[in-house]
């Protein structure tokens, strides 16, 4: 059988068995399809979106957490279409913990960032908004195509269970919807208008 491996909270690696978690596609690897995709959303640099802050007020509430986002990752920006308990509206995509996240198909877990090798020397660690917890999810869009990241952030470490993490993917199916629904209202728009 095979496993995965994630990080825990003593900076350990342990073995989980991919049975135990819905598994859908691995993204495709093709990183000028995935900016193209993204681009065509419409969705970087766009106003706020009640569809998106409600999923991430809902994943705060749910898991109680003070940081969610719906992180999108661009050329060299981490771009956030909704956000709740952080004030920055972006950062460098090289910081950015969805940068892992949308290179796999399951959630990304780090329970503790501080002792987490990849990002205990990250200024997102050492500094603002002192992540210690990360947990995100890939939006896989239809082509399968990683558009960036449904993720959440505390700055205590702790734990995040099977059923958290099958929670979280389906927070990615969620913001997917919306994102094809705002595509769709987006071209009946302009097939009024011609």
């Amino acid at each position: 059988m095979i496993f995965l491996t994630e990080t825990g909270a003593s900076g350990t690696a342990r073995e989980v068995s991919p049975g135990t978690i819905p598994r859908g596609a691995v993204p495709i690897d093709d990183e000028a399809a995935r900016l193209e995709a993204l681009r065509r959303t419409g969705l970087l640099d766009s106003d706020p979106e009640p569809a998106f802050d409600d999923l991430v007020a809902w994943a705060c509430d749910h898991f109680r957490v003070p940081i969610a986002l719906v992180s999108l990752l661009d050329a060299d920006r981490q771009w956030f279409k909704a956000r709740r308990g952080l004030a920055v509206q972006e950062t460098p995509r090289d910081i950015a913990f969805c940068r892992f996240t949308i290179r796999q198909s399951l959630p990304m877990v780090v329970e503790d960032a501080a002792s987490d090798p990849r990002f205990q020397n990250n200024p997102l660690v050492l500094g603002e908004p002192h992540i210690r917890f990360y947990a995100g999810a890939p939006i896989i869009n239809r082509q399968g195509l990683a558009l960036g990241s449904v993720c959440l952030i505390d700055t205590v470490p702790r734990s995040f269970g099977t059923v958290d993490r099958m929670v979280l993917a389906q927070l990615t199916v969620t913001a997917l919807a919306a994102i094809e629904r705002r595509q769709h209202e987006k071209l009946q728009s302009e097939n009024r208008g011609s």
